[in-house]
């Protein structure tokens, strides 16, 4: 029934491998696609994959550094399954236990791993065990309890009736008593009282006494007596009239209050100006040519040195007290123990770290699922590891957490569009971007930075106005190409100009509109195509089935998904269901989903950047641009360690 079993280090060197009667393909294909999306993608919090027709499931050994896998069809249900790639490991950790603490390549090549009887051994114990028990037979009557019992067993005797009496009897005299005892607690309280009120002159003199009292007295015939009492109802006070507004403005004479013939700077030729005309001051051109500058932060090594020591201290702490229980060795030997690598981190040895630093993922803009998911990878990852000599189980947590962080951003593929523009004007075609993502996330704005990044490094784009549905998005984008081409002039680009808008205005398919750029940039020898789309929400199913049109129409080179960098478990929830759209709505066996990710108002989260590992977790994707700003020069690549940095700032 198991299709596969292979025992193989995390170097990739397989040492022993099993595979059932009847399967003649090779198993290479599911363990390289478990390495490849799983293992190396610290996603190992679930111990389970599915590759095709085929369902892996996994255990990692990281003492020996070691991986079990077994695979069999998706259609079955094995239950046995977990218990018993858990008997292997241990089976063949007991029996090779010597070969395996010979670490190196070399050593494991010229050992032979002769594990076959005892492996079927184990996999016949396991499926008998797992082999259904027949269902009990009922019980008849003469073995039931029931049937046990006779009729003198239901009838009430007399001793019953009188023990009744006497219980009712006793019950009696309990409430006399409670009675009584309930008037002797109130005498005692009287008493108390009357010793608390000659108590409460103790330390006071005669003389005092009378001061005090005649004290109180003046104060009440000043007082006028006694104290007025409010009056439950007091009488509601008249309303006050309407009071008339006074403008700021007013009084003032209609030319004073005439500025069209003055802009800010109090200049009157304002008319003679094109706002157009003029360049952001803030930018500088030619300043963004070759690749992006990644996102600069401070690293938090120092910030976080103290939180180390502190959880370091409360480590040694809790196994001091521990020791100190068993003798008056115990706690310097806890001391030591806390430190010194001399066992293997357990579960239970990691649980408090784990809580603790999941609780400042999730504070961090983590979301929550993925959050408690890169945990028990993490935990999976460090079970069973041999400690360093002086370390803490925090430090050495916190050290795996972040590597796998950094893991998870580095992308699996490099997307280098510079590259891609080049290979695909040699083929004298347009490189076709699209651009889609939730309402609001700044789409229309961050397409205009790509597009003058792609224009100070030579080439010339094209963006086509696919979003038909919110007012004045052509004209927004009309008014980013009318400042790229004053910010670059036609002289430097052949008389052309470097960026044209492509638009057909409003309630027009978006698809064919698309379909038109594309067309006319190949005429036009355009190099690249933007391709800017409506905002919609994730559960709008109309708006989403014209954006899987799209992309399945006009097949695009790249898929960008805009999201905010604010944005926590939203992310999720976005992320999971525009590629779930693109995939259901495509017509194809191999659906074409989110290529990589644009990160917008990067600037405004200080060190909470939670949103960019649940992106990348999510997808699998590349972060292609993080915006850090309003202008056009605005725009960075992500550095994984200056975000992870961050991160794991306290």
């Amino acid at each position: 029934m198991l299709d596969f079993f292979s025992i193989f280090s995390k170097g990739g060197i397989v040492l022993w491998c099993f595979q059932g009667a009847g399967v003649s393909e090779s198993f290479t294909g599911p363990v390289n696609a478990l390495i490849r999306s799983v293992i190396l993608q610290e996603r190992s919090g679930n111990s389970s994959f599915t590759h095709n027709a085929l369902s892996l499931k996994y255990k990692l050994d990281n003492e020996f550094e070691l991986v079990f896998v077994v695979g069999f069809q998706k259609i079955l249900t094995l239950t046995y399954v977990d218990k018993f790639i858990d008997d292997v490991q241990l089976h063949f950790r007991d029996r090779y236990k010597n070969e395996l603490e010979q670490r190196g390549a070399l050593k494991f090549l010229l050992n032979n791993f002769e594990f076959g009887d005892d492996f079927h051994r184990l996999l016949r114990e396991a499926e008998v065990s797992s082999k259904a028990k027949a269902p009990a037979s009922m019980r008849n009557f003469n073995e039931s309890e029931k049937s046990k019992k006779t009729v003198k067993s239901m009838i009430e005797t007399k001793d019953g009736d009188k023990s009744k009496e006497q219980g009712g009897k006793k019950s009696k005299n309990a409430k006399k008593e409670a009675e009584s005892g309930g008037d002797q607690a109130k005498a005692a309280s009287q008493t108390a009282s009357k010793k608390a009120v000659e108590n409460g002159n103790e330390g006071l003199t005669q003389e005092e006494i009378i001061e005090r009292n005649r004290a109180k007295f003046i104060s009440k015939q000043l007082g006028g007596g006694k104290a007025e009492k409010p009056s439950k109802s007091p009488k509601p006070q008249k309303p006050k009239g309407k009071a008339n507004r006074v403008w700021d403005m007013s009084g003032k004479s209609i030319g004073e209050l005439d500025y069209s013939g003055t802009n800010g700077n109090n200049s009157s030729d304002a008319q003679n100006q094109d706002p157009d005309a003029t360049a952001e001051p803030l930018i500088q051109v030619d300043s963004m040519k070759g690749d992006l500058r990644g996102v600069d932060y401070e690293s938090s090594d120092d910030d976080d040195e103290d939180e180390v020591v502190q959880e370091e201290e409360r480590v040694v702490v809790d196994n001091t007290k521990k020791g100190a229980k068993k003798g008056g060795f115990g706690g310097m030997f806890g001391m030591l123990k806390g430190l010194v690598g001399s066992k293997n981190l357990t579960q239970e040895d990691m649980e408090p770290v784990l809580d603790k630093m999941r609780d400042h993922l999730i504070a961090k803009n983590v979301a929550a699922e993925i959050a408690s998911q890169l945990c028990n990878s993490v935990a999976k990852k460090l079970e069973g590891k041999v400690m360093g000599t002086f370390t803490t189980v925090a430090s050495t947590v916190k050290q795996a957490l972040q590597d796998s962080l950094v893991q998870i951003l580095q992308p699996k593929r490099r997307v280098d569009i510079l590259r891609d523009v080049l290979e695909a004007r040699s083929q004298r075609k347009p490189f076709v971007i699209t651009f889609c993502g939730v309402n609001g996330v700044g789409k229309s704005t961050n397409l205009a930075k790509i597009s003058y990044w792609l224009i100070e490094n030579g080439f010339t784009v094209l963006i086509a106005a696919c979003d038909t549905f919110r007012a004045g998005a052509v004209e927004q984008l009309r008014t980013h190409q009318r400042r790229l081409n004053s910010l670059h002039p036609l002289e430097k680009h052949g008389g052309q100009p470097a960026v044209q808008l492509f638009e057909k205005g409003y309630g027009k398919d978006a698809a064919g509109i698309a379909m038109e750029a594309i067309a006319f940039a190949r005429n036009q020898v355009f190099d690249v195509v933007l391709i800017d789309t409506a905002g919609r929400m994730q559960d709008n199913a109309p708006l989403m089935t014209a954006l899987a049109k799209l992309i399945a129409v006009n097949t695009p080179d790249l898929v960008l998904f805009v999201g905010e960098a604010l944005v926590g478990n939203e992310a999720v929830d976005q992320l999971v269901k525009f590629n779930q759209a693109l995939a259901d709505h495509s017509k194809t066996d191999k659906p074409r989903l989110i290529d990589g990710i644009v990160l917008t108002k990067f600037d405004t989260i200080d060190d909470k950047v939670g949103a960019a590992i649940s992106m990348t977790y999510i997808t699998g994707q590349p972060i292609v641009f993080v915006g850090t700003g309003q202008t056009y020069s605005d725009l960075r690549s992500l550095n994984a360690r200056a975000v992870v940095s961050a991160l794991m700032k306290a």
